[in-house]
């Protein structure tokens, strides 16, 4: 008997040039766009996880709402917590209270979530599939956005984590692997971007020099990422993803306290995919259609 085809969406991080991906995700969302699963990256994850608790708006509202409080990101926080932005506020106290996250929702959502984290004793990626939106759910999250240097490290299960760009800033080859064969890919750069090496690499040596295989990841990080961009490109044209990409350079910067530099990227994110939604919708129910053997 045959399989249905997996359709997944992978979601790049990038810091508020996620905000772009919480635009696309919300009119995927408005336009009742299911997908079998998602995996999210750092921003992408923190932001991404809201599809499976189907609550459009809520990355934006929030964002905008608290940008500018001292409480949830900046240097104080930095200086008093090690973290730039400031872990029990943004992963305890905005969700459980202020814009709450709903976990009901994200548990009884059938669609998978992963998100993707960086082993730093070990220098790789790891998936984690989250099913419930508990507090360990959260802490995984924490761990996927948690950027070097300006982040402490992240425990769970006695594995050493950080920021999941860092070893897979594009898991669409993983997700494949995981059963995903066609994808939606939101990407935060545009189409012909080249990351360039690391400017950063002697603090970075510096600040982990206890984790070899984490600091050569990050020296890595460039070929990875070009590599990754690469094989999206591939995938598209060959017709197993659908990729949406932000027309230029999104042009924001990690910490934002303009709320209005929220709303011009995530609108731009908005736009991009109400342009392509009929063309979404084309191939999903192209794709839909067709049928795998179970071997395949």
């Amino acid at each position: 008997m045959a399989n249905k085809v997996k359709l997944g969406l992978v979601m790049e991080g990038g810091s508020m040039r996620g905000m772009f991906t919480a635009g696309v995700t919300d009119v995927m969302m408005e336009n009742g766009i299911e997908f079998d699963g998602a995996i999210g990256v750092s921003a992408g994850a923190a932001f991404g996880c809201n599809y499976k608790s189907r609550q459009p708006g809520r990355a934006i509202r929030y964002n905008k709402r608290f940008c500018n409080d001292k409480r949830f990101a900046g240097v104080g926080n930095f200086i008093r917590t090690g973290n730039i932005f400031n872990a029990k506020f943004c992963y305890k106290t905005v969700p459980d209270e202020l814009d709450v996250f709903d976990r009901k929702a994200f548990k009884e959502n059938p669609m998978e979530f992963y998100v993707v984290a960086t082993d730093v004793e070990k220098g790789c990626e790891v998936y984690y599939r989250l099913d419930n939106g508990d507090d360990e759910d959260i802490e995984l999250i924490r761990a996927s956005a948690s950027m070097p240097i300006l982040s402490k490290i992240v425990e769970v299960d006695k594995t050493k984590l950080l920021d999941g760009g860092i070893a897979d800033s594009i898991p669409l080859k993983g997700f494949e692997k995981l059963g995903f064969s066609k994808n939606v890919v939101i990407l935060t750069q545009p189409l012909g971007f080249v990351k360039e090496k690391n400017k950063h690499m002697t603090l970075i040596k510096l600040k982990y020099h206890k984790y070899p295989n984490f600091v050569g990841a990050m020296a890595d990080r460039h070929i990875k990422y070009n590599a990754e961009t690469l094989y999206v490109s591939r995938q598209e044209a060959a017709g197993n993803a659908f990729v949406v990409r932000p027309p230029e350079s999104l042009n924001i910067s990690g910490i934002v306290r303009d709320p209005n530099e929220l709303q011009r990227v995530y609108d731009i994110g908005r736009k991009t995919m109400t342009d392509r939604l009929e063309e979404l919708k084309k191939f999903i129910n192209d794709i839909t259609k067709k049928k795998i053997s179970p071997t395949s």
